[in-house]
This record gives C-alpha cells, sequence and structure tokens, in this order.
C-alpha cells in the first residue's frame, strides 16, 4: 500500500487516532441520545472503523507488520 516506512508509521498513527475519535463519538452518542438513534449511529461509526481496518490498515500492516500495535486483530 504505502512502502515509505516513516509515510506508513504516520498513516498508522493517524487511522487509530481517528479510530479512537470515532469510539469516542460512539460514546458521546450512547450517553446523551436516545437507544434508536445510538444504535444507528453505532452502526453507521461501525461501518467506517470497519472499512478503516480492511481497507487501510490490514494492507498497510501487512507491508510493514512491524507497525502493528499488539492486540489488533
Amino acid at each position: 500500500m504505502v512502502g515509505d516506512k516513516q509515510v506508513a508509521r504516520q498513516l498508522s498513527e493517524l487511522m487509530l487516532e481517528y479510530g479512537a475519535k470515532l469510539n469516542d463519538s460512539i460514546v458521546l452518542v450512547m450517553e446523551n441520545c436516545p437507544e434508536a438513534e445510538f444504535e444507528r449511529y453505532r452502526t453507521a461509526a461501525a461501518k467506517v472503523l470497519a472499512e478503516m481496518l480492511l481497507e487501510i490498515m490490514n494492507p498497510l500492516y501487512a507491508e510493514h507488520p512491524d507497525l502493528k500495535p499488539v492486540g489488533l486483530h
């Protein structure tokens, strides 16, 4: 996906940051919105997280396995 190790490292850090922010947004909606809204939002955010993992992070870590965070499946 990205051959340059430094760029790959920066992308990994950004994807992890964005993933954490999306998780934070799910908690925000869970704590402040009706259940139905929360469920719709959680589903939408999960799709974004899955797409990031499948299309960006997994290919990046396949090329640079040493950048893959411990515990990330």
